[in-house]
């Protein structure tokens, strides 16, 4: 089965609309939401409709901090993230604050586990930036793939049988085989709020039966997204950084 995997889309319409018609041109058999479908975008109604409606289909979904922090006031984030935070519990009415509560952190599927964060605590919502971070992640599960999201920027680790770890950054449209001797973490790019430099939407394709993976990256109308951000009072560095990729 070739599964799409998405993450991060915060509230971007435009960047997931994209992401979605490449995967389904690409013939994705299913779709896997790795949380932060809202925060930052002007369009979270738009994007958790879909998410809901892409569930209700057999997607898997999991919460992110984002998703979180609409129904909670715990979740500490940056000035700009709380404001996009507030506008949006304004936005969302009661069925779709209830679909990202009720959300899993986690979802095991088979050999592969599917979590926002970090997987040895996925509620501290720690970052994946080095081998360290990947390999508490890797040490807390049995699986063969992790396929988390929440950096930004895609990365792949490994980790062998004897602890030893490997890391680099996958080439976009190249296909990397996830060999069976080996733990693997799959680090998604953004799809609505990319971070490492290249501003085109990110997701990713795994083949389960291949075990081959695809980082792919999207183009997409950045200023559109971008000017709905401005006509909603947001921040203006949520719409600037879009075509910045940063």
């Amino acid at each position: 089965m070739l599964l799409a995997v998405f993450s991060d889309i915060h509230g971007n319409r435009q960047a997931f609309e994209a992401c979605l018609k490449v995967a389904r041109a690409r013939a994705a058999e299913r779709f896997i939401l790795l949380g932060d479908f809202v925060g930052y975008g002007a369009d979270p109604e738009w994007v958790v409709d879909t998410a809901m409606d892409l569930v209700a289909h057999g997607a898997v979904a999991v919460r992110g901090n984002h998703d979180e922090a609409v129904n909670t006031t715990t979740e500490s984030m940056n000035n700009d993230a709380q404001i996009a935070i507030e506008w949006t519990r304004g936005r969302l009415d009661a069925a779709q604050r209830r679909f990202l509560a009720d959300l899993p952190m986690l979802v095991e599927d088979g050999d592969r586990l599917f979590v926002h964060a970090e997987a040895s605590s996925p509620k501290r919502w720690h970052y994946v930036r080095s081998t360290a971070d990947a390999a508490r992640s890797l040490i807390a599960t049995p699986s063969h793939v992790t396929f988390c999201g929440h950096v930004h920027r895609p990365a792949l680790y490994s980790m062998s049988v004897t602890a030893k770890m490997t890391s680099f950054v996958p080439k976009t449209d190249v296909p990397v085989q996830l060999l069976r001797g080996r733990q693997w973490l799959a680090v998604l790019g953004s799809v609505g709020q990319p971070r490492d430099g290249d501003p085109s939407a990110s997701f990713v394709l795994f083949d389960t039966v291949s075990c081959q993976i695809t980082y792919c990256r999207v183009p997409y109308d950045i200023a559109s997204a971008a000017n709905k951000i401005r006509e909603n009072g947001l921040p203006p560095w949520l719409a600037d950084r879009l075509s910045q990729g940063r």
